[in-house]
């Protein structure tokens, strides 16, 4: 791969949602003067979110963009180089480590804090794919305006699956909410609001066959995977809430992950098995996902990588 460029800095963080900007944060206090990549998705999944209620200090909530520009802004305050791009390629088998951007531009860093977050999961239908855009949306809070006052459908049985039924229910006729076993994994408070919404009709034991419409999303054919019965329920909408995945894929071949692809961390730190790397946030974290400590885990990284940095004598 041809660079054109190079640059040698000290600190780079890889992402930008409440990881990366933490890590920013306080890798800029400790004058490791850091760059931060941005990445696909600026302010990361917070961006897709709109009320945040759960944040501490926000004591009257706040919408997931514009604490995502709070967050920048302190970070860019406190003097952290922030910058467009996405990290496409990454060699960690000998010192300084090596990040291409854009394919393109090679940084060389003492210390790598990768906060690259995840992904919404899909189904995996053609349909899907064909309709993405034009009905179908793995984002109820980004798209569902469009949808004001329409019948639509959801899949998924967890929080986030039951937040975004909740909020479709406020802007649409029916919101249909498709099950695929006979229980939620969401909280018990979420469950109980979704069941207790009235415009919001749960179909247990369903599996969505296909997405249907040629333009736009007309319809979607369920079928009930214990009686094998199949329906047709008219939608204009078609929103995907099944999880997500890590954004780890290009650090493959150097980190250790588990199974789904969430890297691995020392219990109690940000350090992976390579040294001079760290991880914070969702690409390390399957269990609480949360803004708050996905901040908490930038904070651990970049004093992980400023004690690593003042241990090998690199300031």
């Amino acid at each position: 791969m041809e660079t054109t460029t190079s640059e040698r800095v000290h600190c780079l963080i890889i992402g930008s949602g409440p990881a990366g900007y933490t890590a920013a944060i306080y890798a800029s206090r400790a004058n490791l003067k850091p760059v931060l990549y941005q990445g696909i998705q600026p302010g990361g999944q917070l961006t897709i979110t709109t009320e945040v209620e759960n944040y501490p200090g926000y004591a009257n909530g706040v919408q997931g963009p514009e604490m995502m520009v709070d967050f920048e802004k302190q970070a860019a305050r406190m003097g952290a180089d922030i910058r467009y791009g996405l990290a496409t390629k990454v060699d960690f088998s000998s010192q300084p480590h090596k990040v291409w951007i854009d394919e393109e531009k090679l940084i060389e860093a003492d210390a790598v804090i990768i906060a690259t977050g995840a992904s919404a999961k899909w189904l995996g239908l053609e349909s899907e794919q064909k309709l993405n855009g034009y009905g179908v949306s793995a984002c109820a809070v980004c798209d569902g305006f469009f949808f004001r006052n329409k019948e639509v459908a959801i899949v998924g049985a967890g929080d986030t699956a039951a937040e975004e039924a909740m909020y479709l229910a406020k802007l649409c006729t029916t919101v249909h909410m498709f099950i695929r076993r006979d229980a939620m994994r969401a909280s018990k408070v979420m469950q109980d609001r979704v069941l207790n919404t009235p415009n919001i009709k749960v179909y247990w034991n369903t599996d969505t066959e296909e997405v249907l419409g040629d333009k736009n999303v007309t319809a979607v054919r369920i079928k009930n995977n214990k009686t094998g019965e199949k329906q047709e329920i008219p939608i204009s909408g078609f929103f995907v809430a099944i999880g997500h995945q890590p954004n780890s894929d290009i650090f493959k071949p150097f980190l250790q992950m588990d199974e789904a692809g969430y890297i691995q961390t020392t219990p109690g730190t940000s350090k992976t098995n390579v040294e001079g790397v760290f991880a914070a946030g969702d690409v390390q974290d399957k269990i609480y996902r949360q803004a708050v400590t996905a901040a908490g885990s930038g904070c651990m990284a970049a004093l992980d990588a400023e004690r690593y940095l003042g241990a090998k004598g690199i300031h």
